[in-house]
């Protein structure tokens, strides 16, 4: 890096060779050798090395609700760092800033969510939130509640212990999962009405919920933990009597509920919390990314007082991250949600991602591989299939697809193996909005039921 612009000194061709053989990525596709280098972002643009403009779709991980490149952040956080870059907050020891915006989350969390466990991102969330469970049943004299309920396709992150929650294969083996005791429950999916045996979703899944609690026993269970809007597997919005249910039953038997909401707080679904979308306020909701828009690592578990004072008592809670409150991550996660705030991000999340999904239904859903478009605020995914009537996935998966965006159109988006995740920056405005509906209809008319773009 050159100290004066801050820009590297290496030509393309010697990063994407340094890339190669230096950096191990997660997720890299076998013998790929490509490498897109990227420089600069802002708003909902970023640009690799050679000066090629790209479209984010996806917000990165679906985390950049404020676009990229916002100077006021990064004035945030150097002024930060040259008052008080960073100090833990274990014991008596605390800040200012975590202070402030433990604060600040409180009040805009649904009611009874009072305290506030930070951490770095949404993994480390989901260990806490796991550890806090059992600790809690465990402080209460119930040790032996150590089953935790989750549900197949679900994504809780990639540590051993939320590995183990998640719930694709891919994420255990040769991992194994590390946390015993586990219990995967069929998600409610209404695309997929294939995995019902025609039953109405709902009632399909809370009478497995309490078959699967009666089989393992009440006494022996801890928490069950969900995303109240699947993300990882595309943008699943549940019935709107999904949760409410479901948090009925595991109230009726002493179980915590744990929402995962990494991807959906902040505004992602148009509200601050998407749990405020089916009226249920679970005992721990774990946030991170849109909490500072990625700007720099950070994360809050959010925990009822009940929950609290039980883990809080007789020497504390016996957990504790290094970075637990940084003030420089806490500062700039005020400072993101001020801008989220002023900026009317959450009514434009509602408003534009209305639009965009109107807009995809209209081009989209004519073709042959496109066999749902789904959507809750600026969350959306482009279920791809090669059988509209069976509802299979494509051959193959949607990696070529994504590839052939990018390279063709311009446009960054994520996938699974069943959909095209679309998660824009929350400040997307109608006419990008556009032009990413004019990219998928110029790559996915092409697409053919063969997995293939043609």
């Amino acid at each position: 890096m050159t100290a004066a612009t801050g820009m590297s000194s290496y030509v393309t061709s010697e990063l994407v060779r340094l890339d190669r053989e230096r950096i191990l990525h997660p997720l890299l596709p076998d013998g790929r050798e490509d490498r897109t280098v990227l420089v600069k972002g802002e708003g909902c643009r970023v640009w690799d090395a050679d000066g090629r403009e790209y479209l984010d779709a996806s917000a990165v991980l679906g985390l950049m609700q404020v676009g990229h490149g916002r100077r006021e952040l990064a004035a945030v956080a150097a002024e930060q760092m040259c008052r008080l870059e960073y100090f833990h907050t274990w014991g008596t020891i605390t800040n200012d800033r975590a202070i402030e915006l433990a604060a600040r989350l409180t009040d805009l969390a649904p009611k009874g969510l009072d305290r506030v466990f930070y951490t770095s991102g949404g993994a480390e969330g989901n260990e806490i939130a796991l550890r806090l469970a059992r600790f809690y049943h465990h402080r209460k004299g119930a040790s032996g509640r150590n089953w935790i309920l989750s549900r197949h396709t679900a994504y809780h992150g990639i540590g051993y212990g939320s590995g183990s929650l998640s719930g694709s294969p891919v994420y255990h083996e040769g991992f194994g999962p590390v946390v015993p005791n586990v219990h995967f429950l069929t998600p409610p999916h209404p695309y997929q009405k294939q995995w019902y045996d025609g039953e109405d979703p709902t009632d399909f899944c809370v009478r497995e919920l309490e078959t699967a609690i009666n089989k393992i026993g009440p006494h022996r269970i801890a928490a069950m933990i969900g995303e109240p809007v699947m993300g990882g597997y595309g943008a699943v919005v549940p019935p709107s009597d999904y949760w409410p249910r479901v948090a009925e039953v595991l109230r009726r038997h002493g179980i915590l509920l744990i929402f995962d909401e990494v991807v959906t707080a902040f505004g992602r679904t148009g509200r601050w919390f998407s749990a405020e979308h089916f009226g249920v306020v679970p005992d721990i909701l774990v946030t991170a990314k849109g909490i500072t828009s990625g700007y720099i690592p950070h994360g809050a578990v959010l925990v009822n007082e009940q929950v609290a004072e039980v883990v809080g008592a007789d020497g504390g809670f016996p957990i504790g991250y290094t970075y637990t409150g940084h003030p420089t991550a806490c500062a700039v996660a005020l400072a993101n949600l001020d801008i989220i705030e002023k900026e009317g991000l959450l009514a434009n999340a509602t408003e534009t991602g209305a639009y965009l999904a109107a807009e995809l239904r209209d081009r989209l859903l004519d073709l042959p591989a496109v066999g749902d478009v789904r959507q809750i605020g600026l969350m959306l995914a482009i279920q791809l299939v090669s059988d509209k009537e069976s509802r299979d996935d494509l051959p193959g998966g949607t990696l070529q697809v994504t590839d052939v965006l990018r390279e063709q159109a311009g446009i960054i988006v994520r996938s699974n193996p069943h959909a095209l995740i679309v998660t824009p920056p929350l400040v997307l405005d109608r006419g990008t909005a556009d032009k990413i509906v004019d990219g998928f209809r110029f790559v996915l008319e092409r697409l053919g039921t063969d997995g293939f773009v043609h």
